[in-house]
């Protein structure tokens, strides 16, 4: 209920519960700290890494639930795509000539909430806080116009270049919800991995590559590859002609 504290081991208030958001499926909580940092450090001392529901054993070494272009600790979950990749790999990629360049999206709790409503339309998704430095969206404009293309890093970095793009601001909320029929404007090419039904991540999938998806999933069943956060990965090309902003 709201005010209700919770302690920790040593009785001493940790945190106390605010009002349910406006999903209502969630809650505020204000951690009781004078600083900022302190409470960082509170969450660190206590916490435990926000694993998907699916991980069911505790890692050894929570690095590797984390991926080589992280800096804050924000996220509700990693972007895993960006797993596949380590600095040695990055460097090659540099060195083959591809520019790389950084956005941030916080990944928010709609990553493991499945769409459970007969009409996939209807799902209310959660608002995700995002920003893309005006240098990655110029670069992004400047290498389409010479007929290069953009390869998006996971659905989340997806979804940060589609929505400042589609909203016109770098910085910001989105509610952007990518579903079939939907008109991309940045991304050619996304490497994802394979992801779990009934989820709008899937949406996304097929708004961008059509029904091929199904057929690529029954290879991947059939082959036995992994799927979700430790799993495989796929490069999707979609093939069409965006349009401009």
């Amino acid at each position: 209920s709201i005010g209700e504290e919770l302690l920790d081991s040593a009785g001493e208030v940790m945190l106390r519960i605010g009002e349910r958001t406006d999903a209502g499926d969630t809650f505020f909580v204000q951690f009781v700290a004078r600083t900022h940092d302190e409470a960082m450090q509170r969450i660190m001392e206590i916490g435990e890494m926000p694993l998907p529901p699916y991980i069911t054993t505790a890692l050894v070494d929570q690095s590797r639930y984390q991926t080589v272009f992280a800096h804050d600790q924000k996220s509700s979950a990693a972007p895993t795509a960006g797993l596949h990749f380590t600095p040695e790999l990055l460097a090659r990629i540099r060195e083959a000539g591809v520019e790389i360049r950084e956005v941030e999206l916080v990944v928010g709790l709609d990553t493991f909430k499945p769409i459970s409503v007969d009409n996939p339309l209807d799902h209310v998704i959660h608002t995700e806080s995002y920003h893309v430095p005006a240098e990655t969206l110029e670069a992004c404009k400047r290498v389409k116009q010479s007929g290069g293309r953009v390869i998006a890093i996971g659905t989340t970095a997806t979804r940060a270049l589609e929505s400042a793009a589609t909203f016109g601001e770098l910085h910001g909320r989105t509610n952007l919800f990518i579903t079939p029929g939907y008109q991309w404007k940045v991304v050619d090419m996304m490497l994802t991995n394979f992801h779990m039904p009934r989820t709008t991540l899937l949406l996304m999938v097929e708004s961008f590559i059509g029904v091929k998806w199904r057929a690529i999933y029954a290879e991947a069943i059939e082959q036995r590859y992994r799927m979700l956060s430790f799993g495989d990965a796929m490069l999707l090309y979609r093939g069409a002609t965006a349009v401009s902003y």
